[in-house]
């Protein structure tokens, strides 16, 4: 008996072992497919070992262990002694379709070819043959992708689900599996439900590698196994298992990447400087080289997607193109062996120019009017441009290539609300730069800008710092950005002519649609929120020019702090009823136009504020008190007011 039969029970596969029973029973020829470790053989050998549908069936299982001789001989002889000792006699290199075929044992025979990856080609003829010369006979065969053949079913493999199914209570069932292994091993502690799903989401609900974690359970508490597995999973390991290259994770993928041609092996090397999904253009351009065309590269990628080193985000005929994601063990593999061949400096060099080049993609949607097509941009590079910004920042990449990436970036940082993210990264790549760099001044000014709301000293030493470096350059946008971090510091440190002149200065200053860094109107309306506590008229005029600016109306994340800075200025004049009515309007352009959670919180609280003064004419607006800005007037204003002239 196999050891899979006796002593490990199917975890978490109830589906797939229903689809693989009805499948086997209605179609001659089934597949099992799926990425190395997903328990392609044991789901097969639990759906054959039950009783099916129709007659009994007489189950013949043809496994390739390894060390057993590849090739078509051999395979041909192997099914024939198999079948033969089930009672059915073929000989397929004398088929005569005329002559009447020997009888069928009492029981129909199920031909269960585990594990053909290493034969596959030679098995696809094989097969085929069989199927025609032996209709009463069904085929089920496991592996890593399907033979190609006219009616074959094919039930394809993937993890098991790392998260429970909504609406279910308990843990999910790559933790059901991770446990239940670890508990058949001796392990007797009680299991730290955040350690555990930690666990199961860094090996991506692979149950070999669920299994493997499970055996260092007796040396590693579970938060300490999440530890290791952050730095590499390729060295799990189990001393006794029932396939040899099963022994470790390393083998197991080695395994396939054994089968894979000298193309495939080298772009699946270069795939591991993606740290998340990516495109058939940016694999093109990572991957290619001397020693590999660009037109060898999309092959590739189809054929590691068939085998489940790759797999294919996105619905199939959909408008945008597929993206593709690196299995986490296969990357790293796929890392070991891009150190060993040499090629990590360079590969990590075409990885940061292709980002930098992403990074400068997504700004150009964003000055262009194009703002939320550059949020989704940048969403969907996230992981590799973070990933190229800590390699620098690591001392272990180009770091003028991530502050040049962190710069083109501002919008993510400032609008999306990501500011003490974007701050930390600065302050780790700016030390990193040489002293001459242009890139140091405007560096230092966003870093100023990011971090003003909860370190107005280290903004002012930075702004201090590029201030110079600006008019040495003759830079009339840094200076006018120096200039609004200046005017928000100011209306911190509750100074409002201080902080109007600034803001005045930075609009002016500030030349329109110059990219890397907020427009004039926003400098304008900052200006008309510090000027609606004094003049509520000469707010709105400024209001009024900042909505006027050029390309403003194409940027939705300056027109809905413009439309702020109105609306504050009717309510200061009285005009409650207009304020609301602009605040609304505003409030329902962004959300339709742009995710900008700053603004939207500060309309939302604005409306708030401007309902409950409708309600009670007169009263003061209340805040939240970690919130209230109290200006020398000593007229409380919403927390929105402040967080609006700081941005």
């Amino acid at each position: 008996m196999d050891r899979f039969r006796d002593g490990h029970a199917l975890v978490g596969r109830d589906g797939e072992l229903a689809a693989l029973r009805d499948a086997v029973a209605g179609h001659r020829l089934v597949t099992v497919t799926g990425a190395a470790g997903t328990g392609k053989s044991r789901l097969a050998l639990a759906a054959v070992k039950v009783p099916l549908d129709g007659p009994g069936r007489t189950v013949v299982r043809v496994r390739w262990h390894d060390g057993i001789p590849v090739g078509r001989r051999a395979l041909t002889a192997r099914v024939v002694r198999a079948l033969h000792g089930a009672g059915l006699t073929w000989d397929p290199a004398h088929t005569d379709s005329a002559a009447p075929a020997p009888a069928l044992p009492a029981d129909e025979v199920l031909l269960l070819l585990d594990d053909v990856d290493p034969v596959h080609t030679e098995c696809i003829g094989l097969v085929q043959t069989l199927l025609v010369d032996r209709p009463a006979v069904r085929v089920l065969v496991t592996a890593r992708r399907p033979l190609g053949l006219g009616d074959e079913r094919t039930i394809r493999l993937g993890p098991l689900p790392v998260e429970a199914p909504p609406g279910q209570a308990g843990p999910s069932p790559a933790a059901e599996l991770l446990v239940s292994r670890a508990r058949e091993r001796g392990w007797g502690e009680e299991p730290d439900p955040a350690a555990v799903a930690r666990v199961c989401r860094l090996l991506e609900g692979v149950p070999l590698a669920l299994e493997l974690a499970a055996g260092r359970l007796g040396e590693w508490t579970m938060a300490e196994l999440a530890a290791h597995l952050e730095s590499g999973q390729c060295r799990l390991a189990d001393p006794d298992p029932f396939l040899l290259r099963h022994r470790t994770l390393r083998t197991a993928i080695g395994a396939v990447h054994a089968l894979c041609e000298p193309a495939e092996r080298r772009v699946w090397r270069r795939l591991s400087a993606f740290a998340g999904p990516f495109t058939e253009a940016a694999a093109v351009f990572v991957c290619s080289g001397s020693d590999l065309a660009p037109h060898e590269v999309p092959p590739a990628l189809a054929a590691l997607s068939a085998t489940g080193v790759l797999q294919v985000l996105g619905e199939a005929g959909a408008v945008c193109p597929p993206r593709y994601r690196m299995a986490r063990a296969a990357r790293d593999f796929g890392a070991e062996r891009l150190a060993a061949a040499g090629e990590r400096p360079v590969t990590r060099d075409r990885h940061a120019v292709h980002f930098r080049g992403a990074a400068a993609v997504a700004e150009t949607l964003w000055n262009t009017g194009l703002q939320r097509q550059a949020l989704q941009t940048v969403q969907d590079e996230h992981e590799d441009l973070m990933a190229l910004v800590h390699r620098a920042g690591d001392g272990t990449g180009h770091a003028e290539t991530a502050l040049e990436t962190v710069l083109h970036l501002w919008f993510w940082w400032a609008v999306h609300d990501h500011a003490r993210e974007g701050s930390d990264h600065l302050r780790a790549l700016l030390p990193r730069l040489p002293a001459d760099s242009p890139l140091l001044a405007q560096g230092r000014w966003l870093a100023a800008w990011l971090s003003a709301a909860w370190d107005p000293g280290t903004a002012h030493h930075l702004l201090s710092l590029a201030w110079p470096a600006a008019v040495l350059a003759g830079d009339d946008a840094l200076l006018g950005r120096i200039a609004h971090v200046h005017g928000t510091l100011a209306w911190r440190r509750q100074d409002p002519e201080s902080a109007a002149a600034y803001y005045r200065q930075a609009a002016d200053t500030t030349p329109g649609g110059a990219p890397g860094g907020p427009s004039p109107a926003v400098s304008l309306a900052a200006l008309a929120v510090v000027q609606a506590h004094r003049t509520p008229a000469a707010a709105a005029r400024t209001a009024r020019r900042a909505l006027a600016q050029a390309g403003c109306a194409n940027d939705a994340w300056a027109t809905a702090l413009a439309h702020y800075a109105h609306a504050f200025a009717y309510h200061r004049a009285g005009h409650t009823g207009r304020a609301r009515h602009r605040a609304r309007r505003a409030l329902a352009d962004l959300e339709a136009r742009l995710d900008a959670p700053p603004a939207r919180r500060a309309l939302r609280l604005l409306l708030a504020a401007l309902d409950l003064a409708a309600t009670a004419a007169g009263a003061p607006m209340p805040h939240p008190r970690p919130h209230v800005f109290v200006p020398r007037d000593g007229a409380q204003t919403p927390p929105a007011t402040a967080s609006l002239a700081q941005r």
